[in-house]
């Protein structure tokens, strides 16, 4: 055997004992590699079970439900909240609409009481120039019936006259047209009414013009 053939196997022994050291060192590498990722998904795996475990728990389901029973609670109060605003403005606005519909019953009736007042002028200044003899005459008598029936419907509707001689002068119900000085009568006194004063449901509807003494 040559020199050349000799160094030529030595090489190839060589190299051979090389590829199998390699072989033998990838062999033992990769059950380890393989253990070390088997550890760390158990690892991850554990703390996982852990965190689900520990969100599971009877003390922490306890505390999500409280949670979650707060959050409700606090809708339930603002919209019971709401349903009280709107309630409350809904009476008010009944309250209103009904007192603004009494006003305006007023107001009108008053207007028709206002027109009736004159006829009821005549009547009394007619009958208070008739004699005797004349209200016994069936016309003037008859005519003295209407007015009776007027003024009995007119108090039935709440239609009062207003107290005037003998009674003490009160602006808000008299209109003092004339002063007079009257040592027999006290102070502020009404001492004659030249037209009648009415009141509907306490309302002045035609204040009363008299006479009032110093």
């Amino acid at each position: 055997m040559t020199e050349e053939m000799k160094k030529e196997e030595t090489v190839n022994e060589t190299a051979d004992t090389a590829e199998n050291a390699v072989e033998q060192d990838e062999t033992v590498q990769e059950p380890e590699a393989e253990a070390k990722t088997e550890t760390a998904a158990e690892d991850e795996t554990k703390e996982e079970s852990d965190a689900l475990d520990e969100a599971d728990t009877p003390k922490e389901k306890k505390k999500l439900f409280s949670k979650k029973k707060d959050k409700k609670d606090e809708k339930i109060e603002e919209l019971t909240d709401q349903l009280r605003r709107q309630m409350a403005e809904f009476d008010n606005y009944r309250k209103r609409t009904d007192k603004e519909k009494a006003s305006m019953y007023i107001i009108g009736a008053k207007e028709i009481v206002e027109k009736l007042l004159p006829v009821v002028d005549s009547f009394e200044r007619g009958l208070a120039t008739a004699t005797q003899e004349q209200l016994e005459d069936p016309f003037v008598d008859g005519m003295n019936k209407v007015y009776k029936q007027l003024i009995t419907s007119l108090e039935e509707l709440g239609v009062k006259p207003i107290e005037a001689v003998g009674a003490e002068f009160n602006p808000d119900y008299h209109n003092a047209v004339m002063h007079v000085e009257d040592e027999e009568v006290g102070e502020n006194i009404i001492v004659e009414e030249f037209q009648k004063g009415y009141t509907y449901k306490d309302f002045v509807v035609r204040h009363s013009m008299v006479k009032v003494a110093n």
